[in-house]
């Protein structure tokens, strides 16, 4: 580890295979704490290349346990999180939404770090529980369309590094992984993020993989299509700009878009969505997301298409059907 850390501190980039090499150190608890803390200072300090984010996510996805779900054929809406929003848990529920539009849907999640309420702790409200076999998770995914990977049932790796994160205080180049990291390995991913730095570094990433992607960042801040301001968005076609209009759809206040102070509440708004007793603000939220995700999945449909299908998979109920066969199937 003292080598790379030396070629960390003259200002050298690090390849691929040394980056994994780090990580693989860091995950098998081969590195201390110092060196730990010094690993994760640099990239506080300077921005990381693709071949280093590349090498860490290689590794770490070495390291994870494997679902076995017997199929890569799945999607995943994501945000990296870390943008300050707090808003409502719109990526979850537009997961729900593909699924109830019947796309199988493997869910890769954790609790909140930078919101009150993350992707585990809503669901935990609701009912899911984390610790399912590998032939339970199959059995979600076959009859609910959808199931739920908690991170740190699938990352042993990562416990090394969670005590000096944690002492650290500040944000890391872990917080970028997570979205990268989905141990079911999906064909399809939406991906949200902080900034258009990361949007891009995203970008890069993904056009090296037989992925299919969209990446998202809203000018005004927030890890998803927000509709509150215009957003950038990048495929496998480029790079482009959409507005909530170009979409056919309204532009919410950023109030219409909050989350709830408890598990308790996010979970009510939850359900609020999903039987139809949403706004419209986030009706229009989680569909255009799901929308995204539909699209990414069927790259012959129009955004039009794809959001009458998510718009139909709400309406129908069958979005709140696959949460309520989720649980059932714990």
């Amino acid at each position: 580890m003292k080598h790379l850390l030396n070629q960390l501190f003259e200002q050298q980039l690090l390849t691929h295979a040394e980056a994994r090499e780090a990580m693989l150190r860091i995950g098998q608890g081969e590195a201390n704490a110092s060196e730990m803390a010094a690993f994760m200072t640099v990239y506080r300090m300077r921005p990381i290349s693709v071949p280093e984010l590349a090498g860490f996510r290689d590794a770490l996805l070495s390291l994870s346990r494997d679902p076995a779900l017997g199929t890569h054929d799945t999607i995943d809406i994501v945000g990296t999180g870390g943008d300050g929003k707090d808003t409502f848990n719109i990526s979850t529920l537009a997961c729900f939404v593909v699924a109830g539009a019947g796309y199988q849907v493997t869910k890769h999640g954790n609790i909140g770090v930078s919101s009150v309420c993350g992707s585990s702790d809503v669901l935990a409200q609701l009912g899911v529980t984390f610790e399912a076999s590998n032939d339970d998770l199959k059995r979600q995914l076959e009859q609910a369309g959808i199931c739920f990977l908690h991170a740190p049932s699938f990352h042993p790796a990562m416990r090394h590094a969670g005590p000096v994160r944690r002492e650290l205080g500040v944000r890391t180049f872990f917080n970028i992984l997570g979205p990268l990291v989905n141990p079911a390995r999906p064909r399809y991913q939406v991906a949200g993020t902080f900034s258009l730095e990361l949007l891009r570094l995203y970008h890069y990433l993904l056009q090296q993989t037989d992925t299919r992607y969209a990446v998202v960042h809203a000018l005004d801040g927030y890890d998803e299509l927000s509709l509150t301001a215009t957003a950038r968005l990048a495929t496998p076609e480029g790079e482009r700009v959409v507005a909530a209009a170009d979409l056919g759809l309204s532009a919410p206040q950023a109030a219409e878009l909050a989350g709830g102070r408890t598990a308790a509440e996010s979970a009510a708004i939850f359900l609020a969505v999903l039987e139809g007793r949403a706004t419209r603000a986030q009706r229009d939220v989680v569909t255009a997301n799901a929308a995204l995700a539909i699209s990414c999945r069927e790259p012959g449909f129009s955004f039009a298409d794809s959001l009458a299908a998510a718009q139909e998979s709400l309406d129908s109920g069958r979005a709140r059907q696959a949460l309520r066969r989720l649980v059932e199937l714990r």
